[in-house]
């Protein structure tokens, strides 16, 4: 009988992911509030574009990162 384990590789990839999604969380809410603060002239468009890129970068980082770590586990 033979003990699976965990791919440690595999894990450690899966970790920088989710370690690269942690500062997007925390940006991307702030450069979308920055956006509507600034409603009256063109920085609005900017912040808003930056922070919609990082929150969907955030998201798909997130998503990638669990995913690997479960296909290392199982």
């Amino acid at each position: 009988m033979s003990k699976e384990h965990t791919d440690l590789d595999l894990l450690k990839k899966g970790i920088k992911k989710l370690a690269l999604a942690l500062p997007l969380l925390f940006l991307s809410p702030y450069l979308i509030t920055l956006s509507f603060l600034n409603k009256d002239n063109y920085t609005f468009y900017l912040f808003l574009f930056f922070g919609i890129i990082a929150g969907a970068a955030a998201i798909y980082l997130c998503f990638k990162g669990i995913n690997t770590i479960m296909k290392s586990i199982f």
